[in-house]
């Protein structure tokens, strides 16, 4: 049985080097997305710069509270604070490394259950309300082959409840247009089959009858482009940010001012369901959430329809 490692066996391994090998744990024996690894990568890049030490041993109580003061002082370019969330997300991450350096390196450092997260008001989710969604829905130019891509890609954001990195990675084999279902990897390679609306399908149909290429990736830039080269074409995959581009440009043009992006589109796909009946559990599947806590966020929208309930039935003569 192997015993954890005694201090002196412990002294060369640095912060650096431990972050270098928890990476590549993560990519070989996780097989963790390369989003997953690269978000990892910056948020332990931020780790080694702000921690005032060498060698991960080194890490404790006092280390992590300045850790944890330098979060709250750390500003953007633009001179923004982090957000709480976005400190909690750095907190998670040196969490799992310190496992990672338990479990794995069997080294004896920081304990990682004692680093406290910060204290996060409700989220407040973003929907679209109204006629806010048909006027997005409908805003891209349909008689331009970029107008139809476009549109379909809206559609099947709200249809499906996609994020973003899923909705990207998707090939033109994943649509089953004869069961209406799409089958989806989502956090932590989980496959999950997503459903497309009538309307979703539609667009889908006439975006990609209007494509001219045989390359894989469902929603492409360039086409005439890739038109005369051969699969798979990633490199005319459009890319995240172009994505999130495009939700932004059509609800500029629907004059809608609450600034939504493709998570808004989610969250709205969600409180829709919900609105109509459908219970957390079936959301939960849907969305991809690992823990239905997180799918509770959504219950603001039932609460009105739970008053009414309560008005309606409860302590009648």
């Amino acid at each position: 049985m192997l015993s954890k490692r005694s201090p002196g066996h412990l002294s060369p391994l640095s912060v650096s080097t431990s972050i270098e090998r928890y990476l590549k744990y993560l990519q070989g024996e996780q097989n963790k997305s390369p989003l997953t690894v690269e978000n990892y990568r910056q948020s332990l890049e931020m780790l080694r710069e702000l921690l005032d030490v060498d060698r991960v041993i080194d890490v404790n109580k006092d280390v992590v509270r300045t850790y944890k003061q330098q979060l709250h002082e750390f500003r953007s370019r633009s001179g923004n604070p982090l957000s709480v969330r976005t400190k909690n997300h750095h907190l998670t991450v040196m969490r799992a490394f310190l496992r990672y350096l338990v479990q794995e390196e069997e080294l004896d450092v920081y304990p990682p259950d004692r680093i406290l997260r910060f204290k996060e008001e409700q989220r407040q989710v973003k929907v679209l309300r109204g006629e806010e969604l048909p006027r997005l829905l409908n805003a891209p130019d349909t008689s331009t082959r970029d107008g139809k891509r476009d549109r379909a890609i809206l559609e099947l954001f709200f249809s499906t409840g996609l994020r973003l990195s899923e909705l990207r990675s998707l090939n033109r084999r994943d649509v089953n247009f004869q069961t209406r279902e799409i089958s989806v990897r989502g956090k932590r390679g989980k496959i999950r089959v997503v459903f497309v609306s009538d309307a979703a399908a539609e667009a889908l149909r006439e975006y990609l009858e209007s494509r001219t290429d045989h390359i894989l990736p469902l929603f492409i830039r360039h086409p005439a482009r890739a038109s005369v080269v051969m699969p798979p074409g990633e490199e005319f995959r459009l890319s995240r940010i172009s994505l999130y581009g495009i939700v932004k440009k059509y609800a500029r043009m629907a004059g809608i001012v609450t600034n939504p992006s493709p998570h808004t589109l989610r969250h709205s796909f969600a409180t829709d369901l919900l609105r109509n009946g459908a219970d957390l559990r079936s959301v939960q599947e849907l969305l991809g959430h690992r823990d239905l806590s997180t799918t509770q966020i959504y219950t603001h929208v039932t609460n009105p329809q739970l008053k009414e309930v309560h008005k309606k039935f409860h302590n009648k003569p």
